[in-house]
């Protein structure tokens, strides 16, 4: 009997040694804990763009999007996330108008794309960016930079994210 006890006691104790080691073992850092030099995404806010500018980017994000046959709703806002223009292409799904909206406000207002919200969430685990009032976790909406300054953005909504995306691109050309 005492020798069939020795192996559990070895394993007992090789196990408390093994725990000992892991409890000193100081937890991997928080990347969110890291400072950094300067502030990300400081885009300065300029003059709101006009509505003839905020039409040439959606005709070009519909242009794009016609190339390829989808069907968006394409929104533009000025620098403060106020609606400048919309477009729906025929067809184009309902539910798309609000988020074409929110993507391009939600651009605007963080001043960078809304794939870094996509990005954030999906891939670094960032789930403190959902407690964010307005973020939109979805590509499709890209600030309008002009000379160095925000000037509005551009939000797309009725295909896969990445069509959103392409389109998005097509208009936020126009601008720069």
């Amino acid at each position: 009997m005492r020798f069939q006890s020795f192996p559990l006691a070895l394993a007992a104790t090789g196990l408390c040694v093994s725990l000992a080691g892991q409890a000193q073992t100081p937890p991997p850092s928080n990347p969110l804990d890291a400072v950094p030099e300067n502030m990300p995404f400081d885009v300065p806010y300029g003059a709101p763009i006009s509505l003839d500018r905020a039409q040439a980017a959606i005709a070009a994000a519909v242009a794009e999007a016609k190339k390829h046959n989808w069907k968006l709703n394409v929104a533009v806002v000025d620098s403060g996330a106020n609606l400048v223009a919309f477009q729906r292409m025929d067809g184009a799904q309902l539910a798309s108008i609000a988020i074409s909206e929110h993507k391009a406000r939600a651009a605007a207002s963080f001043r960078r794309e809304t794939r870094a919200a996509e990005d954030g969430i999906q891939q670094k685990q960032n789930y403190y960016m959902l407690t964010l009032d307005g973020v939109i976790a979805s590509r499709g909406g890209i600030p309008l930079i002009e000379g160095g300054k925000l000037i509005g953005a551009i939000g797309c909504s009725g295909g896969a994210g990445s069509q959103d995306e392409v389109a998005c691109k097509a208009g936020a050309a126009i601008v720069k």
